[in-house]
């Protein structure tokens, strides 16, 4: 098998290193619109060769990864589906409701498996998480609580065109949380504040944000976000149900003190990042990549389901910025 990266700066080169250690994968072509990129890239990793242009790389693999930047989304996935070839795109796909929406339906037209980059669903703890609330060992839902904090800033530069801590951070949650529950979110009130430093408020955005969610079956979760966490990268997705109360993401390496006798330290060791905490959901990505590619197993992260969590995530803007709850309508 022949898989395709397309973009390799650090997440397509990470993509790129896992793919080649697949034993079913024969060789990792890359390509990058910067020139000379993908032979740098190709030079420093075994398994892997470089090609000049998108038309090259779609016509000699058998699925091809996108990790370019967003607004090169929307065209590259429309060339891989025109060439028939099954797509791994980075979240997300499009930068807005409307040109994701007609972006979809020329992918579900094509009939071409397209997956949508949402590394939560393909962690083995969270997606042990989803089999259990599937199989009923939860009960009835009660309350999510999922937390998300990076252990230091992005690049201040890279602000304005994030897209704001909804969609970029938060994003992964308003994917995760809901494809947990299983049932429509109605409602969403959110609320952010500057707290770690000035730059986030010169690109309107903020750097620590709540967000409350009301599901269709009446129950709630909660999301908190934030761009600075001391100790480490900081992920956790808690499950309260009436039959069991489940966490993902707590072991040895959780940057988290407890005051209790006994009780969990975060070690020297503790998550840096995200490429770190979620090193086995993107090996798994990769490995699971390959076996829709086959035919071997459903699309986990089918590209129409990456419009709920767009449309949450503008939702929770609209909310912070008017200071009310937003109804969600036909979600």
């Amino acid at each position: 098998m022949r898989i395709g990266v397309a973009g390799v700066g650090r997440i397509g080169t990470m993509h790129a290193t896992n793919l080649a250690a697949l034993d079913r994968v024969d060789e990792v072509l890359l390509f990058d619109p910067v020139p000379g990129r993908a032979a740098q890239a190709s030079a420093e990793l075994a398994g892997t060769k470089a090609v000049d242009d998108l038309d090259t790389l779609l016509g000699n693999v058998d699925g091809v990864l996108l990790a370019t930047p967003t607004n090169t989304h929307p065209d590259m996935l429309r060339a891989a589906i025109a060439q028939g070839v099954p797509t791994l795109c980075e979240k997300p796909i499009a930068s807005d409701v409307a040109e994701m929406a007609a972006l979809i339906a020329d992918v579900e037209k094509s009939g071409v498996e397209v997956l949508v980059g949402f590394q939560r669903r393909f962690d083995p703890a969270v997606y042990e998480l989803h089999r259990r609330i599937r199989a009923g060992e939860v009960g009835d839902i009660y309350l999510v609580r999922a937390v998300g904090n990076d252990a230091n800033p992005p690049d201040f530069s890279y602000l304005p065109a994030s897209g704001g801590i909804f969609r970029d951070l938060l994003i992964h949650d308003l994917d995760c949380v809901p494809w947990l529950v299983g049932q429509p979110v109605v409602e969403v009130y959110a609320s952010g504040s500057v707290l770690v430093h000035q730059a986030f408020a010169d690109a309107d955005d903020v750097d620590n944000a709540v967000v409350m969610l009301k599901f269709e079956g009446g129950a709630h979760a909660t999301l908190a976000g934030g761009r600075h966490d001391p100790v480490g990268y900081d992920h956790r997705i808690e499950v309260l149900g009436s039959k069991d109360s489940l966490v993902a993401g707590v072991d040895a390496r959780t940057p988290l003190n407890s005051l209790e006798p006994g009780g969990h330290v975060a070690g020297p060791d503790a998550y840096p990042g995200f490429p770190e905490r979620f090193h086995r959901a993107y090996v798994n990505e990769m490995n699971l990549f390959t076996q829709v590619i086959k035919g071997e197993v459903a699309n986990p992260s089918p590209a129409r389901e990456s419009l709920i969590s767009l449309r949450l995530a503008e939702a929770c803007e609209q909310s912070r910025r008017s200071g009310a709850p937003v109804r969600i309508e036909g979600n």
